[in-house]
């Protein structure tokens, strides 16, 4: 088999959406001929963008880097300012190549495959390919630094991660982006990488949505939605407006709040008050982690009573929550005209493999393609409160007479499916690993 060196930091025991993608490769990479050995952190209690899930099962061998890190969740502002990685990011990737070369210089591997953020992995990745003597590729879950979502000190700052960026991932046999805008936005903007870059998705396991859905609790018209809010983040990014236009810091202007459950609970205010009855048998249910501001919002709306925030559930719960739903809500951050977000929620996939009708409040690109081309979502603009509760009310009426979109064909969904993606990464991995054979057996012969 194939041997591949995997340095993933986001992995069981941690939970949340950056999980997932690492722990279905590694689940369905074996069958395909690729056998993983994973180099994460040291098991602990959780951190900022990954509450702890103990009912994820890693599914291969681990190992872990000995010394405890740093607080992932400290601002190092002063750090941030000079451009300069944050304590947890270098003692991450000090403690991911030290790892990563006692595991690698004992055993035979023809791969190391990384996967970001956090993106000083890069620098693990790099560095212990050189020393053992292997290729390596990147697997960004997020654009680094092509990232709209990221708002930088200043246009100085701005440019200095792009340039860390680009001589980060010089070396990568391949670059991996997980939407096929940001892969274009790469090829764009470091044109040597284009040939050596392509995007392989997020997705759902099949295995998850198996069987028949979980009966409702209720007889009432289910709204759900999944994963982290960013209400404090929009409000604090709309208070700096006009010193991040000065500054340059964005690359172009992005309505975070708008990735947030504020507009649906006007949206879910206005259906109340034209249709109080209809409104009065439906239920919001934000299942995640939520800070404080979140359950603030939702304590001093006036449809407080029709929301329930159940706080961090398992992978397995939130799937049964999907699919008990009536309507799933997707929200994204806004963007101006013309421009396509290279981002995709990570639940969006999962969206897709519950096969439910979903509210899409999202700007141009390959999330609102995606939820179009499905068949089964109503989209509109991420701050369209009016557009929201006509879709909530046209959802509702559809349900209450047994009616439903009609999702795309088989093929469409199959296309997200984790072991087909998992086919795609195996068959990278394998391109990579003989061009480097090929590459040293011919060194040798001259």
């Amino acid at each position: 088999m194939l041997r591949a060196l995997y340095l993933a930091f986001y992995f069981p025991p941690l939970g949340g959406g950056g999980v997932q993608r690492t722990l279905k490769f590694v689940k369905y990479l074996p069958e395909l001929g690729v056998e993983t050995v994973v180099v994460t952190g040291p098991a602990r209690s959780g951190t900022r963008h990954a509450p702890l899930d103990t009912s994820l099962a890693a599914g291969c061998r681990v190992e872990r880097v000995e010394r405890e890190l740093p607080d992932d969740a400290r601002p190092d502002r002063a750090r941030r300012l000079l451009g300069r990685p944050s304590h947890f990011e270098q003692a991450w990737a000090e403690g991911c190549l030290r790892t990563a070369l006692r595991v690698g210089s004992a055993e035979r591997f023809d791969v190391v495959l990384a996967t970001m953020s956090p993106f000083e992995t890069s620098l693990a990745a790099a560095g212990a390919a050189a020393k053992l003597g292997l290729p390596w590729v990147a697997d960004l879950r997020d654009p680094w630094a092509l990232d709209e979502m990221i708002v930088y000190p200043s246009r100085w700052h701005r440019g200095l991660e792009l340039r860390r960026m680009r001589r980060h991932l010089a070396s990568a046999a391949r670059v991996i982006m997980n939407t096929p805008e940001a892969a274009r936005a790469l090829g764009q903007a470091f044109p040597e990488l284009a040939s050596r870059t392509l995007s392989i998705t997020n997705g759902f396991d099949a295995a998850d949505f198996a069987g028949a859905p979980p009966p409702k609790p209720d007889g009432r018209f289910r709204i759900v939605h999944t994963g982290s809010l960013h209400a404090d983040l929009g409000y604090a990014h709309r208070r700096r407006a006009r010193l991040r236009r000065f500054v340059g810091g964005e690359r172009v202007p992005v309505d975070i709040l708008a990735r947030s459950h504020v507009h649906l609970l006007a949206a879910l205010e206005q259906w109340r008050r034209e249709h109080p009855a209809e409104a009065a048998s439906s239920v919001l249910v934000l299942a995640g982690k939520l800070g404080p501001l979140d359950r603030e919002l939702v304590l001093r709306s006036a449809v407080a009573d029709l929301v329930e925030m159940p706080g961090y559930l398992s992978h397995a719960e939130t799937v049964q929550q999907l699919r008990s739903a009536d309507l799933l809500f997707l929200p994204m951050h806004g963007l101006p005209r013309g421009e396509r977000a290279r981002i995709v929620p990570g639940k969006t996939y999962e969206y897709l493999g519950a096969r439910k009708p979903i509210l899409a409040a999202v700007p141009d690109g390959d999330a609102r393609d995606f939820v179009q081309q499905s068949g089964l979502g109503a989209v509109c603009e991420p701050d369209d409160v009016d557009a929201m509760a006509r879709i909530l009310r046209q959802r509702f009426l559809e349900a209450r007479e047994g009616r439903a979109p009609v999702p795309a064909e088989p093929a469409f969904f199959a296309h997200f499916e984790r072991r087909q993606l998992a086919i795609r990464l195996a068959e990278t991995l394998e391109s990579v690993s003989r061009a480097s054979a090929a590459s040293g057996a011919a060194r040798a012969t001259r």
